[in-house]
């Protein structure tokens, strides 16, 4: 019977829907004590001492997409230890792409908040409104998310380019290329949409060279990680209007306590200030009952183990996903 521990942080409602689905197979645990038989971990922040803790560990599970720097760091340290993702919120992730998109390129804030105060003029200045229809979308990171964007994109009758760390065979929607054909791909981009991870490649990935390639007035969206995107480039790029808008669910700077949450700007640079920016505080991969979703995957997860079977998901720890 392989045992499994959950180290990390759920309601008691959330760890009951998980045992509900859990192959009788499996020994489950949870709570801060760890069992010396544990053999599948699931942990986002695991430390040395927990995993030394546990002699017979052969897997981390990270109950959600990416893997914090810490923890890759620590798992180079443990190679017999396999590291596996859940992929639960890529549809919700995709769709806050899709939202920022629309909202970004139809401008739907600032009007909205104008007319709030009754006030019409918007309707008859000359129109900002960016038409999709005909235009190209380049995609960062063609995974869970991405090609979920790309879908939803190709229906909107855009011309979809994608790039993956290795290039896969174009599907039905997109053609895919490698990170590196970036310089090449970003004068055709009349909308930049970024749904990668975080990693050593990507950090720093579009900074102001890559930002002067897309065509001027584009459209960046970023749903990945913030560090992908050159802060100031960004922000001096869109008050230029170089971008005509950007519509941004992830951030550079987070509270640091609860204390903090109501008065933590996202960016040493004023991004409220500007109207053509659409502000979102990385709540992307979140929606009603995404806490179910993400049981039910590392259930069918787990479940694999109890059948004997390889795990999903699994993580190259040295390129963060």
């Amino acid at each position: 019977m392989t045992h499994v521990h959950l180290l990390q942080d759920f309601d008691a409602d959330t760890i009951a829907e998980l045992q509900r689905q859990l192959d009788p197979r499996l020994h489950f645990t949870y709570g801060e004590d760890l069992p010396p038989t544990v053999e599948i971990l699931i942990a986002g922040r695991p430390t040395a001492d927990q995993l030394n803790a546990c002699p017979h560990l052969r897997a981390l599970v990270i109950p959600w997409a990416g893997v914090p720097d810490t923890t890759q760091d620590l798992l180079r340290r443990y190679p017999h230890v396999t590291v596996h993702n859940l992929h639960h919120n890529a549809a919700a992730t995709a769709e806050m792409a899709v939202a920022l998109l629309l909202a970004a390129a139809k401008f739907i804030v600032p009007i909205d908040q104008r007319l709030r105060a009754h006030d019409w003029t918007p309707r008859y200045e000359p129109a900002r409104s960016i038409g999709l229809h005909g235009k190209t979308a380049l995609i960062i990171g063609y995974g869970q998310s991405g090609r979920r964007v790309g879908r939803v994109c190709h229906a909107l009758e855009m011309t979809v380019i994608a790039t993956r760390r290795d290039r896969v065979e174009g599907d039905a929607y997109a053609e895919v290329h490698r990170n590196t054909d970036l310089p090449h791909l970003l004068p055709r981009a009349d909308i930049l949409i970024i749904t990668a991870p975080l990693t050593p490649e990507t950090k720093g990935l579009i900074g102001e060279k890559e930002i002067a390639l897309l065509p001027r007035g584009s459209i960046l969206i970023n749903v990945g990680r913030g560090a992908i995107v050159d802060e100031a480039a960004l922000y001096f790029a869109l008050k230029s209007g170089q971008l005509a808008a950007a519509g941004l669910d992830v951030w550079y700077v987070y509270p640091t306590d609860e204390a903090s949450r109501t008065h933590t700007p996202p960016s040493k640079y004023p991004f409220h200030e500007l109207t053509n920016v659409v502000l979102s505080p990385h709540r992307g991969g979140d929606e009603v009952g995404i806490d179910t979703a993400r049981m039910r995957q590392l259930a069918e997860l787990l479940n694999a183990a109890a059948r004997g079977e390889p795990l999903p998901n699994r993580v190259n720890i040295d390129a963060g996903y």
